[in-house]
């Protein structure tokens, strides 16, 4: 079987490292918006996940003519809100590195005890055929609490910020491994994959 081309809509080599981990075994070839020369910059206009990944799955299938995995993920916070949500990326400003986010973070929480810090991430994956249809949908969490100092340098974002109770680490201790069977993109993964492998089938 002729492996099925994916491109996914970002240009971050992290998130496509964790994809290609857990697209492995399957007869998938997956190139990122970095290894295309014509790729568009995707304005995330939408109100919420669901909307900008499907501005960038569709956006970017129509203008390259092929199949496009629109993905938008963050963190959001209890205390504050929900944010910084569609907006983790840049929470700190439009020079927003990982490290200025994290600061922030920790700024606006710094009032806040251990028992009020529950967060979440969520991850909205959005599938466009080269036509700009939406074949696939879904959406997933991975719940935990922001510690008050970041812990480990695996992943990037929030992780080392992102406690999860149950293991009694966080995403930056526990690993791209064992990151990648429990996350929010882990979990989303899980839904999408059963509904992409019904459209390889389909167009083997």
């Amino acid at each position: 079987m002729n492996p099925f081309e994916l491109t996914l809509g970002t240009h971050n080599a992290k998130k496509q490292k964790e994809l290609e981990m857990l697209l492995a075994s399957y007869p998938v070839t997956l190139r990122s918006l970095a290894d295309i020369d014509n790729a568009i910059e995707v304005q995330e206009t939408g109100s919420t996940f669901e909307e900008n990944a499907v501005l960038k799955a569709r956006q970017q299938a129509l203008h390259l003519g092929c199949w496009v995995l629109g993905e938008d993920s963050g963190l959001s916070v209890t205390a504050l809100d929900g944010a910084p949500g569609i907006y983790s990326a840049r929470f700190s400003g439009q020079d927003a590195t990982d490290e200025k986010n994290n600061a922030l973070l920790l700024e606006k929480l710094s009032a806040v005890p251990a028992a009020k810090r529950t967060a979440w991430y969520t991850c909205h994956m959005a599938l466009s055929d080269p036509q700009g249809n939406i074949h696939v949908n879904c959406e997933s969490r991975c719940c935990g609490v922001i510690l008050k100092k970041p812990l480990g340098n695996a992943g990037f974002g929030y992780d080392p910020l992102f406690f999860i109770p149950e293991y009694s680490m966080t995403f930056g201790q526990l690993g791209d491994t064992f990151k990648s069977l429990i996350s929010h993109r882990a979990r989303a993964n899980r839904q999408f994959v059963p509904r992409l492998l019904e459209i390889v089938k389909n167009h083997a």
